[in-house]
């Protein structure tokens, strides 16, 4: 399976410099690091800013750690393996813990929230119905949503009055993964997968990883909504492109899509960090923010060697508190000479182009349409959706991190589809106490003939990768210059 490596371990520190990474193979020798290192932890936790040591080793699927001496076991690759190491680090070095929400302020419930979709209703939809697109067609209605790294990608559910759903199968069923991407647990990831009507058959626009782990967009084609899909057999992008929409009208297929730039900064900056580490009083102000910098320059190496998701769960820690400071960490990196491949990622642009009309081309010229460059936002904005209303282009969007109270659906209007777009003042939708995190709109007509939002939301006290997130609907209301829900 990827992402399993031998035995090893990895020597790791971070203090008054750069540090050196070392292998070594012996159980023993791990045991007698821990020792060496238990006398100096208790001086080092009373610092303004915890030093990091650390020596951490493959066990199959789980991690075994050495923080200044003080092992540490992490079970597994899943998110729920590391809220358990994450409660440790906390408490023992006051590392911050990315899966205890930070202070936020919930909205109130909104009765014009109606829920659709709040458990498991088939034992092959493992993390319920993220990313959700649903498409009207004719008389019924067709949903698709994100899998993750289930074995099953894509599952297609259909609705005759959206309130009940049929699952009606997979767009991939388990061992019919394009030949081009990497399928199987732990290993592939399936993401926001969307259909549209063009010409005589439908289109299905996804995201997947390639061979070589990249984040990808790829495309299929079916006769019918349900399949069977048949795919190009090929990545249409690739080189971190993700959440691929496909808006069609009397232009064409137009393609939007997100460059996934937010999945390139952070291991990088703990690299930065590592090798200049009197940035990170620089960056940010607080104690905890500071050791969690340091903590994070500390495991880079280790999570260099981790498959895709455990690096991110290992920079979680990270970026929650480089959101927590954007303006000002991105002002320093600015002003510390830092790469211009860094920088350029600390803005996740969304882009626009037309489609051939084989669906394996494009035509036209690319245009970049939307960046995060509002507060609420944080370090990305992602999932566009587009839909001409009023004679004029609304596109959909969802902003900051998926895992957290502070993602939310913002809107943005355009007299033209490339632009330029015109953000609303406000996000249309944030966290409620019933409801957390609402995201990755898609919109539909309702029965009545009116727009409807279509999105995801996770129960409360949860969130994550591979967590359950349920599909909920709203009404829209558009006049000439706003949209509001009905």
């Amino acid at each position: 399976m990827r992402g399993h490596l031998p035995p090893r371990f990895f020597g790791l520190a971070v203090s008054a410099g750069p540090s050196s990474m070392r292998r070594e193979g012996s159980v023993g020798r791990f045991a007698a690091r821990r020792e060496e290192f238990a006398a100096k932890r208790g001086p080092e936790r009373n610092r303004a800013m915890v030093r990091f040591e650390i020596e951490a080793r493959a066990d199959a699927e789980a991690t075994e750690l050495l923080v200044n001496g003080k092992a540490y076991r992490i079970a597994g690759g899943d998110p729920e393996h590391y809220a358990a190491f994450y409660a440790e680090l906390n408490r023992d070095f006051g590392v911050r813990d990315p899966y205890r929400s930070e202070q936020w302020f919930p909205k109130s419930p909104d009765p014009r929230w109606k829920p659709l979709i709040t458990n498991n209703i088939h034992p092959r939809i493992l993390a319920g119905y993220g990313d959700p697109a649903v498409l009207q067609t004719g008389e019924s209605y067709v949903l698709v949503a994100t899998s993750n790294d289930a074995p099953d990608a894509f599952p297609i559910l259909t609705s005759v009055d959206l309130e009940h759903w049929d699952p009606a199968g997979f767009v991939f069923p388990e061992g019919e993964a394009p030949a081009w991407t990497l399928a199987g647990v732990r290993v592939g990831d399936f993401w926001a997968p969307e259909m549209a009507r063009v010409g005589e058959e439908y289109w299905l626009t996804y995201t997947a990883r390639d061979k070589d782990r990249v984040l990808s967009i790829g495309l299929a084609k079916a006769k019918q909504p349900t399949g069977p899909w048949t795919d190009i057999g090929k990545p249409l992008l690739s080189g971190a492109m993700i959440d691929a929409h496909l808006f069609v009208d009397e232009v064409g297929p137009v393609l939007f899509w997100k460059k996934d730039s937010n999945s390139l900064w952070p291991r990088p900056l703990a690299r930065l960090l590592r090798e200049r580490p009197e940035l990170i009083e620089r960056l940010v102000d607080s104690e905890q923010d500071r050791t969690t910098a340091a903590w994070a320059a500390a495991i880079q190496p280790w999570a260099e060697t981790r498959r895709p998701m455990e690096r991110f769960f290992l920079m979680q820690p990270l970026i929650r508190t480089a959101i927590d400071s954007w303006d000002k960490v991105r002002a320093v990196l600015r002003a510390s000479g830092c790469p211009a491949d860094m920088l350029d990622a600390l803005q996740t642009p969304i882009f626009a182009q037309s489609l051939h009309a084989n669906g394996t081309e494009f035509a036209g010229k690319r245009v970049q349409v939307l960046a995060n460059d509002m507060d609420w936002e944080g370090h990305l904005i992602e999932g566009p959706w587009v839909t001409k209303q009023q004679g004029r282009y609304w596109l959909f969007y969802a902003g900051n991190d998926f895992t957290s109270p502070a993602y939310g659906i913002g809107v943005a209007v355009s007299d033209d589809v490339f632009g330029p777009y015109e953000k609303m003042a406000e996000p249309l939708l944030q966290s409620t106490t019933v409801w957390l995190a609402p995201g990755h709109a898609s919109v539909a007509p309702g029965l009545d003939g009116e727009p409807q939002l279509f999105f995801h939301a996770f129960h409360p006290e949860t969130g994550g990768y591979n967590v359950f997130r349920a599909l909920l609907t709203a009404k829209l209301k558009f006049t000439r210059d706003d949209v509001s829900l009905a």
